[in-house]
């Protein structure tokens, strides 16, 4: 009886605000309805094409578009379960310019990622580690990732392997929009990152952050 009476009053509200604002509505329903047949494939194609890239993924991730996830020989991806992947331009309304990418790029690199997480397009590429906590949400565009791609050496920039140095996010941290995060960078829980931030270094729980580099600019309100 709950159920139906909670789908009766979502109904009445509903057809409440068709009333009046009709144009608004239609669209909105449109947009929903669009979104959920959109994910339902796309989540679908994705869990098969993960795990037969040797990708750990868990129970009830949804997908919003394909990703991008190419796994090294020897190296690890895990995935947690009740994660979101936006990879569809459409699916989140601040702006995604890119699937999201998922990348290991040497032997023994592992890339964790916690359960209850979301991502617009993202990019997390590891050549040594990258772990992700639980419910860490990434704004549109976020960079993570552990390693140069170039060498510092100018003289050997194309051939030397660049540096790498673990990376690791706690739990209930939010990223904003744009926000990169480099080589040996650490982030304590319940942190925010201000848009367009630079991560280089250690920032501690409980605090916001923001800047480039990044700095903390006050503690969380308790």
């Amino acid at each position: 009886m709950n159920v139906i009476s909670s789908f009766l009053k979502r109904t009445q509200g509903l057809l409440l605000k068709l009333t009046i604002d009709p144009s608004a509505v239609s669209f909105m329903v449109l947009r929903r309805s669009r979104l959920l047949v959109y994910s339902s494939f796309c989540s679908l194609a994705s869990r098969v094409l993960l795990r037969a890239k040797g990708t750990r993924l868990g129970k009830r991730c949804t997908f919003y578009g394909i990703p991008r996830v190419v796994r090294f020989f020897g190296s690890m991806i895990s995935i947690g379960d009740a994660c979101t992947f936006r990879s569809d331009r459409l699916s989140n309304l601040i702006g995604v310019n890119r699937r999201c990418i998922i990348s290991s790029h040497r032997e023994n690199a592992q890339i964790t990622i916690g359960n209850s997480c979301g991502f617009s397009g993202v990019t997390i590429a590891a050549a040594q580690s990258i772990k992700i906590g639980e419910n860490v949400l990434c704004g549109a565009n976020v960079v993570i990732t552990d390693f140069d791609w170039h060498s510092l050496d100018p003289h050997n920039r194309l051939s030397q392997e660049p540096n790498s140095l673990p990376v690791e996010i706690g739990n209930n941290v939010w990223l904003g929009l744009d926000v990169v995060v480099l080589k040996g960078a650490s982030i304590g829980s319940n942190t925010v990152i201000g848009a367009c931030s630079l991560v280089t270094g250690h920032i501690p729980d409980n605090v916001i952050a923001a800047g480039n580099p990044c700095r903390v600019i006050k503690p969380l309100m308790s």
